[in-house]
């Protein structure tokens, strides 16, 4: 028992501690962290407009946001980013970060958009008539009355979008990122190790989740206090 406890002690040490490769870790937790937010306020505004088209009575928006989605949503997520990075971005001296942060934010998008649909839909049509009697314009009763009803309906469906986002992020490395995922592979690859490395990188997106999910959680029961009666 002693000598497996100390290989895994000396295993532990060479993948994190020797030359100092936890640092890759911490850094590539920077990476995600920086990549996923800035990606979900990018899917938030472009899911928002698309979700406008899809609902909108005019032909032409409509025709715009189905095709978005459905272009999107039936591709994998990888091919983007290497578009993205490598083709429409090819000449642009932009950071790394950045340009994936928009190819998961197009992304997001048209998952968002989906989800953003489905909550204003939930909302009665009532309140819209209601809005309308009262004088205010159709974009007044939507940003008034309907979206902000919408957002504790959305606010979860929201949350489990960005938690995948952070998961999807893994892929980075394709295009040069250090983010958590492409700092595990660096270990392994210098180490020859393959399982501390490997439960090390998933131990450290399971913590990053799960902080997510208790932030988010308490936020949602914020939102939800208005309905107690």
């Amino acid at each position: 028992m002693s000598e497996w406890w100390a290989d895994v002690v000396d295993t532990f040490v060479r993948c994190f501690v020797n030359e100092g490769r936890y640092m890759l870790l911490v850094n590539g937790i920077g990476v995600t962290i920086k990549v996923s937010l800035l990606a979900m306020v990018i899917g938030v505004i472009i899911g928002f407009l698309i979700a406008l088209c899809n609902l909108s009575d005019k032909k032409p928006l409509n025709v715009i946001g189905k095709v978005y989605t459905d272009v999107i949503r039936g591709t994998p997520s990888v091919t983007q980013l290497m578009i993205i990075y490598f083709v429409v971005f090819a000449t642009i001296n932009w950071s790394k970060w950045i340009i994936a942060a928009i190819a998961f934010g197009i992304n997001s998008g048209a998952y968002v958009s989906e989800i953003i649909r489905a909550g204003i839909m939930s909302i009665d049509k009532g309140q819209t008539e209601a809005g309308r009697s009262l004088g205010l314009s159709a974009k007044q009763t939507m940003m008034l009355i309907i979206v902000p009803q919408a957002v504790k309906n959305i606010f979860p469906a929201f949350g489990n979008e960005f938690i995948t986002l952070i998961k999807e992020t893994a892929i980075v490395g394709y295009v040069g990122l250090m983010d958590i995922q492409k700092a595990g592979d660096f270990i392994k690859s210098a180490t020859y190790q393959a399982f501390m490395p490997l439960v090390g990188t998933a131990i450290i997106y399971f913590v990053l989740i799960k902080i997510l999910t208790v932030a988010l959680g308490k936020y949602e029961k914020r939102l939800r206090r208005s309905e107690i009666r």
